[in-house]
């Protein structure tokens, strides 16, 4: 155990960043004061592994990674370490929406049955666009099934989980959180392109963005690179992460990804590569509730201010990881920070505002 405490130890000291030509990096002293703070982050929150993206104007412009990807094995995380990328999953599945809905393909005011037949009935119409506002009323996960460890074959088949269930309110009179919502969409998406939720993404999300690791959470599958993740007890002892099988809520937290892949898709979202202009900004707006009441949610995103910019953000926790993905639209920056450590997302957050000043004061 002394070995292994030492290796992870002088990782956690040691950070590694991608190399790159000066022509397309950070200038080296914005580089070095990035590089300075998240490694005092990792240190100060015994993150066991990170990896890190910044993209600005339009493409990935610095990539770094912080101590071990997998402690049993003792190999260090990556720039291209493969972690779960918890909710991030969800503005991902809101652009395959919203471009469905650009297309013409999908109306985000029409009941949502009428693209998932297999969602039941309830007493209120609940839409897409509901659904991407976290406004539907459908349930989010329950405590006891962060760990499921039983393997759906398709995202219609998860649906089983909650579609008996009732709403928890009335669509578009509060906002609730829900991943189950976004399991939904995921349907929708797969019924209105015809083909398998996962491979309108490779097609339409990943591959124009060029997210060239990014894909499926299938715990079977055999994914060089792949993290593994950890839980902190209150004793500060590091654990392994209860086992779980995202298969059930894959639109909704279900997808792995490197950080430079997280950085192509905010890069590629922000230069109108994945969506329109008019999609993008109809993607970005503040939604109300019906009785005019507004929200801390856009389609897919968080959105609030800091300095006096609009930011869009969406954090990501679930067994083995905390993940972020932060953007500043009006300046296209966005910062990516994936870790293989339960509970620090807020603290992920707080080093990307960080961050945006160092790299865009």
């Amino acid at each position: 155990m002394a070995r292994v405490t030492l290796a992870v130890g002088l990782a956690l000291l040691a950070g590694t960043a991608a190399a790159q030509a000066p022509e397309e990096g950070l200038p080296p002293a914005v580089r070095e004061s990035l590089e300075a703070a998240v490694a005092a982050e990792v240190a100060q929150r015994g993150i066991p592994g990170l990896s890190a993206a910044v993209a600005l104007d339009g493409r990935v412009r610095w990539t770094g990674a912080w101590g071990v990807g997998d402690l049993e094995h003792e190999v260090p995380a990556r720039p291209d370490t493969v972690y779960r990328i918890a909710s991030l999953a969800k503005p991902i599945t809101a652009t395959a929406v919203l471009q469905l809905a650009d297309k013409g393909k999908l109306d985000l005011d029409s009941p949502i049955q009428a693209y998932v037949p297999a969602f039941p009935e309830k007493p209120w119409p609940l839409t897409a666009r509901l659904l991407l506002a976290h406004q539907g009323g459908v349930r989010h996960v329950a405590d006891e099934e962060w760990g499921l460890t039983r393997h759906y074959a398709g995202v219609v088949d998860a649906l089983a989980v909650f579609k008996d269930d009732p709403l928890v309110h009335e669509p578009g009179t509060g906002a609730l959180y829900s991943t189950y919502g976004y399991c939904l969409l995921g349907c929708a998406v797969e019924s209105v392109a015809g083909v398998r939720f996962a491979d309108y993404l490779q097609e339409n999300v990943f591959a124009p963005a060029g997210m060239e690791r990014a894909g499926l959470d299938d715990v079977f599958a055999i994914i060089p690179g792949r993290a593994a993740g950890y839980v902190r007890r209150a004793s500060g002892e590091l654990r392994n992460a209860i086992l779980t099988d995202t298969s059930y809520k894959v639109p909704g937290g279900g997808l792995v990804a490197t950080a430079p892949d997280v950085g192509r898709f905010a890069a590629a979202l922000q230069s109108g590569t994945l969506l329109g202009t008019e999609a993008l900004e109809r993607m970005f707006a503040p939604q109300r509730t019906r009785d005019g009441k507004l929200t801390e949610y856009a389609l897919g995103w968080r959105i609030s201010r800091f300095k006096g910019r609009r930011e869009l953000w969406h954090n990501g926790g679930q067994p083995q990881v905390s993940t972020l993905l932060y953007m500043q639209p009006d300046r296209a920056l966005a910062v990516v920070f994936l870790c293989n450590l339960e509970g620090v997302a807020p603290e992920l957050f707080d080093l990307a505002r960080r961050a945006s000043l160092l790299v865009a004061p």
